[in-house]
């Protein structure tokens, strides 16, 4: 055994002491010893504890894998969370004040994928063990929305009827307007007995919707989300924003920047999260890549009532971004793309004169790099916003407005 010293946290949450050396569940300032395997260190004993450390909320977080942070206190996360933030922003050289950070309440998670195992007697579902394919089972969530939680019921049924031994599944698991939808991945081709199977388990439990793979077995009751004014069914195991707290202070953002715009551009516009709420303030054109998303979000508007026009395009922006000149007609831009970025359709935006754009990102390090794109093309960055969905974990979405100069 020897003794370390923990010096910060690295982005994944884990203890950094001098080496480097990474220690999962330590905390800066804290004293431990461990064995040394390689650049990680096992075999943890806290000899210092932070005055930062508290009492993990939920019995399972030492097993499970799921939350990485429980054992620091909610004022060190938010202020750890907003420095990866302000690290990013650095790194860049942008200077900007970072607004108080939003997060979501516990057991407020809408969706969760969940590992499920057929076992000898039934079936085990829950999280992977850190750094292990064992299933950590885990009754007594505090992350998961309890209807979410109740649905590991449902997996296992899925598992022990339709599952094999020798497999897992991912069972995704997201709360809707009409009780649970369902998809399931990683299992046996379907024929026409699993599909009976499946179809009586839709009934048994009263789902809204069960798909497995590409295929959606049955949908007794739309799987509506609300976005806005309009009620949506977007594609099984499509995207959908962690929580309805952190959706509502994305969308409460991206409508005080946008403001009174008259025609406004949606890019990575998914199923309409975005795109349908503020079609109550202004014509909106939605682009996405994806076109099942693309017919679900049309289908949510023609459905709703007393919104403006929104018009949806299938498009590939990453290959075949907006030009500067097809911007033109828009009054604002709201900007949401993958963990990626958007550097194609950024080096385009930051071209145009596009006078307001609404720019959330789930990754702080591409944020900045886009960002950086958008303030030498002469845009002036507004407050950056922190959206913790992602309670105790090391996952941060942000928010910015950009103005064009009038340089």
């Amino acid at each position: 055994m020897e003794e370390f010293h923990i010096k910060r946290l690295g982005h994944l949450g884990e203890g950094i002491a001098d080496g480097p050396v990474y220690a999962p569940l330590t905390l800066p300032g804290e004293t431990i010893t461990a064995v040394r395997n390689g650049d990680k260190l096992t075999d943890i004993r806290i000899v210092t504890p932070s005055a930062d450390r508290v009492k993990p909320p939920c019995r399972h977080f030492k097993s499970c894998g799921g939350c990485l942070l429980q054992h620091a206190s909610d004022p060190f996360v938010e202020a750890w969370k907003v420095g990866v933030v302000e690290t990013a922003l650095k790194a860049q050289e942008i200077d900007t004040n970072i607004a108080q950070i939003e997060t979501s309440p516990a057991n407020s998670r809408r969706r969760a994928t969940l590992s499920v195992r057929r076992t000898k007697k039934g079936a085990s579902s829950g999280f992977h063990a850190r750094g292990s394919d064992v299933i950590v089972e885990i009754p007594d969530c505090k992350l998961l929305d309890p209807l979410v939680l109740a649905g590991r019921v449902v997996a296992e049924d899925i598992a022990t009827s339709c599952g094999s031994r020798k497999g897992e599944l991912s069972v995704t698991i997201t709360k809707s307007l009409n009780g649970l939808d369902i998809h399931v991945a990683g299992g046996k081709p379907i024929d026409g007995q699993l599909r009976i199977d499946l179809s009586a388990l839709i009934a048994k439990h009263n789902l809204a919707r069960l798909a497995w793979d590409d295929e959606v077995i049955a949908e007794a009751h739309p799987a509506y989300q609300q976005f806005g004014a309009a009620q949506v069914v977007p594609p099984a195991g499509a995207f959908l924003q962690a929580t309805q707290e952190g959706e509502a202070s994305l969308l409460a953002l991206i409508q005080n920047a946008v403001g009174n715009a008259k025609s406004i551009a949606d890019m990575f516009a998914g199923s309409g999260t975005f795109t349908l709420p503020m079609a109550e303030l202004g014509e909106v054109r939605a682009f996405e890549n994806d076109p099942e998303m693309i017919e679900a979000l049309d289908k949510g508007w023609r459905m709703a009532k007393d919104l403006k026009k929104v018009s949806a395009e299938v498009r590939d922006l990453f290959r075949n971004p907006l030009m500067p000149e097809d911007m033109l007609k828009f009054d604002a831009v709201v900007l949401d793309p993958p963990r990626a970025g958007a550097r194609a359709q950024v080096e385009q935006l930051a071209a145009s004169s596009v006078p307001v754009i609404a720019f959330v990102s789930c990754n702080p390090v591409t944020f900045a790099r886009d960002a950086k794109m958008l303030i030498d093309g002469g845009y002036v960055i507004g407050d950056v916003h922190v959206v913790d969905q992602f309670r105790w974990s090391s996952h941060i979405e942000v928010f910015a407005k950009f103005e064009k100069s009038a340089r």
